[in-house]
């Protein structure tokens, strides 16, 4: 780990200060990387995957001695460097062909990262669809049990999600929403060994159907991707309890007395004291007087002496 420099003037302490922790974080950005060898595909992948992240995104045209599961050192000083909290290693070698590496980073430490092997790709080129706008933010699709069961798969999962979360909003309009991603776990091999994950990409089309949701059409844009998980490296306890720690500032305080349903419906609860029904104010009706209450009462009393 690099040691923080002292900053010289105001406008490296400005720099600094933008870097360092925020209750609200920055938008991540990510670099992606070339290794020392590779190949057409990995070339295409990053180049289409750096197309999607776009504006919060680096891209390295030069190739780089870059082996992040042997030695961490470069891959930590290029995220201190371009202050990025993600990564996208590409690299080819015979015993690993078509390999990419993706992973997140906590303090400039990899936090944890996937290898991935290609082994299709039809890059964005190959297809005639429109594609979308910078900085659009996609809807992601995970289809499979796999990621919900396999550990190494809901690893890849949030990955992904971080790769492509972009800017946080609280509410998204339906124009926004103009390509989606969708990610299908395959069934495992015979041997026990992970399956195929198929990474899609459509962009959407809002027609006209007759009531007021459009109907959504899906044309695929690239890249169309099938990879296979090769290696998986988790984050240790205690830096994993570190990345996922909420500051104080943003926890919500627990109000007593008042819950929300699933749908948001806010529920109140009221304490009242004992209550006496003789003393509580009720409408003024005659027929609720006690004096008219007593004198029925004498004359029933009197009716039945009078019967005796």
């Amino acid at each position: 780990m690099l040691v923080q420099p002292k900053p010289k003037n105001a406008r490296s302490k400005r720099v600094q200060t933008n870097r360092g922790p925020k209750v609200v974080e920055n938008t991540k950005t990510a670099i992606f990387v070339r290794g020392s060898k590779t190949s057409q595909v990995i070339i295409d992948v990053l180049s289409d995957l750096y197309s999607l992240r776009k504006p919060d995104a680096i891209n390295f045209t030069k190739k780089n001695e870059v082996h992040p599961f042997d030695d961490e050192t470069s891959i930590e000083f290029f995220a201190r460097k371009n202050d990025s909290s993600l990564f996208a290693v590409g690299m080819h070698s015979k015993k690993r062909p078509h390999n990419l590496i993706l992973g997140r980073m906590f303090n400039y430490q990899i936090l944890d990262m996937i290898e991935l092997g290609i082994e299709r790709c039809a890059p964005m080129k190959d297809f005639k669809a429109a594609t979308s706008a910078v900085g659009m933010r996609p809807l992601m699709v995970f289809n499979g049990e796999a990621f919900n069961h396999s550990e190494d798969m809901v690893r890849l999962k949030s990955t992904l999600l971080d790769f492509f979360r972009g800017e946080v909003a609280e509410m998204v309009s339906l124009k926004g929403l103009e390509y989606v991603i969708s990610v299908t776990a395959g069934p495992p091999g015979i041997n026990g060994e992970p399956g195929l994950v198929f990474f899609r990409t459509y962009t959407t089309s809002l027609k006209k159907s007759g009531v007021r949701q459009p109907r959504v059409e899906l044309e695929e844009m690239g890249p169309s991707i099938d990879m296979r998980i090769r290696r998986v490296r988790y984050p240790t306890d205690d830096m994993w309890k570190q990345a996922t720690r909420i500051p104080k500032e943003l926890k919500v305080t627990k109000v007593k007395n008042i819950s929300r349903d699933g749908l948001g419906d806010k529920y109140g609860r009221i304490h009242m004291g004992k209550q006496d029904i003789n003393k509580i104010q009720t409408r003024k009706v005659k027929a609720l007087k006690k004096h008219l209450d007593a004198d029925s009462n004498k004359r029933q009393k009197m009716d039945v002496d009078g019967l005796e």
